[in-house]
């Protein structure tokens, strides 16, 4: 593929986005595997991980494009699983809250460390400014992702629950 005009270099960005996001679906699957979840169960790990505050499970279905019901399915078996616990909404008292919990936090920590390092290396090979494009066209990709992802299941992002037609699952 050429890459010397803005036409083949937008080409090749995007064969390279797929292949990346191939790439990182089987790292997920395996990093999973490693830790006995499914890989939307470690997605929803690594998403409180990032999260100042506990999430009601509503919140936790808004994160991660699940239905009220798969979300609560998805809560039960981290809970079940001792990686998240349940806490009731200091706001609210008929809400819960759903948070990490430290006893197996150090065990999922700890499966990131090899992973973690072979990122920092790979980053540390940029210098800031294309550091700054790597951030922005992440955090930029990832909009445009949830909106498609949105646009796909029939609902705008933002909107929970589940959608006349579709079923939970």
């Amino acid at each position: 593929m050429s890459i010397g005009n803005r036409e083949g270099l937008i080409a090749a960005v995007a064969v390279a986005a797929r292949r990346q996001h191939a790439a990182y679906s089987l790292f997920n699957q395996a990093m999973a595997d490693r830790l006995g979840l499914h890989p939307t169960d470690l997605q929803c790990v690594s998403l409180l991980g990032l999260e100042p505050e506990p999430l009601t499970t509503g919140q936790i279905a808004e994160l991660t494009g699940l239905t009220s019901g798969s979300a609560t399915r998805l809560v039960d078996r981290l809970e079940r699983a001792g990686l998240v616990e349940r806490k009731p909404d200091p706001h609210d008292r008929r809400r819960t809250r759903v948070s990490l919990t430290a006893r197996r936090a150090p065990e999922a920590e700890a499966a990131w460390d090899a992973p973690g390092d072979a990122f920092a290396a790979l980053l540390a090979e940029f210098g800031d400014e294309e550091l700054r494009v790597i951030e922005r066209y992440l955090r930029r990709s990832t909009e445009v992702g949830s909106a498609q992802a949105a646009r796909l299941r029939g609902r705008q992002p933002g909107t929970r629950g589940r959608q006349p037609g579709t079923r939970e699952g």
